[in-house]
């Protein structure tokens, strides 16, 4: 389906996640106008550059008037103000999304802050994080066979739904239909729980006593196992507050895991561990192929 075309589109939080979706949907030639709207004038400025964006503006208020389209990239806890800023001024006609990397807490917003016109908005995730950030990440054909998380809301039209579908779809990516509540819970295990526990094994080795000699002769296991430790702070600390609950019964089921592997070394207990690996790797090794 091709979706119709876009006079002014209108990015807040000009990044990897919306830039990207600009630059692709520019070269589909599905976009007059994109306006990028930031808290930082030296991103804004280098998203001018890159030829991201057409225009740059700071108040959000102000850039979603006339706006087909308004996509919110920033992070998930910056929202409730964004939506409090530009509901007043938001046309009637204008369909909102976002890429918020959690969807209870963002369906909450619109309905707090857009409650007469649900009927326009529509929460989603794309699926292709990184640990880079900022415009400069910005890249064409990120959403090339990656997946894009749909959570209509009760009152979402199907209109709207079908155009941001198209839209995500001229883009490459491949949807997938969650309500808000299972899209968390399955991202809370496959995504912020990875994340948490690369950040905090990366503490671990910066309290020991040795940490610069771990540093200095740590090699390929441990760049793949930290990558996402490089990841923006800001933005995973709002993730990790917004799906809390999610998040505490994975982490508490990670401790008993851990728990499990400190009682098989304690006892040496070599078939207990490699049951456990063996599994593990089983499994890691299908995923891969598959």
């Amino acid at each position: 389906m091709t979706p119709n075309r876009i006079n002014k589109l209108v990015v807040i939080g000009v990044g990897l996640i919306g830039g990207s979706f600009a630059l692709d949907l520019r070269r589909a030639g599905l976009v007059d106008q994109v306006i990028g709207v930031g808290r930082s004038p030296e991103n804004l400025q280098r998203a001018l550059q890159l030829k991201v964006i057409d225009q740059a503006e700071t108040d959000p208020a102000q850039a979603v008037q006339d706006a087909d389209l308004v996509l919110l990239a920033t992070p998930v806890g910056q929202m409730d103000a964004v939506l409090a800023c530009i509901a007043p001024a938001l046309p009637r006609h204008t369909i909102v999304t976002d890429a918020g990397s959690t969807k209870r807490d963002v369906a909450a917003l619109y309905r707090k802050h857009l409650a007469d016109s649900l009927d326009r908005c529509l929460p989603a995730h794309p699926i292709a994080g990184s640990d880079l950030s900022g415009a400069a990440a910005a890249r064409y054909s990120l959403y090339e066979e990656r997946k894009v998380v749909l959570c209509p809301l009760a009152e979402t039209a199907g209109t709207t739904t079908t155009r941001i579908a198209a839209l995500w779809q001229a883009c490459g990516a491949h949807l997938v239909t969650l309500d808000a509540e299972r899209h968390d819970a399955v991202f809370a295990a496959v995504s912020h729980l990875p994340h948490l526990l690369a950040f905090a094994y990366m503490n671990s080795v910066l309290d020991r006593p040795d940490a610069n000699d771990c540093l200095r002769l740590a090699a390929t296991g441990f760049r793949d196992f930290t990558r996402i430790a490089g990841s923006h702070p800001e933005m995973w600390r709002d993730i990790a507050l917004a799906n809390r609950p999610a998040l505490l019964g994975d982490l508490q089921a990670f401790r008993h895991e851990l728990d499990q592997l400190i009682e098989a070394l304690q006892a040496s207990d070599s078939a207990a561990l490699a049951e456990r690996f063996a599994r593990a790797s089983a499994a890691r090794t299908h995923w891969g192929k598959a």
